[in-house]
């Protein structure tokens, strides 16, 4: 099983199949991964589910956001 370690930072970056993740532990490596837009919709989801229920935010052009 892979060591759990808190996250530091990720970066989201829309690609011409899908997105590109980048995902940064503290103490750790960094990671890339590929996600196709039907993956994307479901961790969208699965976000909001864990808020609580949909957003009713406003929405923007983000290719490359860090959060």
């Amino acid at each position: 099983m892979a060591k759990l370690l808190p996250l530091q930072s990720f970066s989201l970056q829309e690609t011409d199949d899908g997105y590109r993740l980048l995902v940064s532990a503290i103490g750790g490596e960094s990671l890339y991964v590929s996600i196709t837009a039907d993956q994307m919709d479901d961790i969208i989801d699965s976000l909001e589910n864990a808020m609580g229920g949909e957003g009713e935010g406003e929405e923007g052009d983000v290719d490359d956001v860090e959060f």
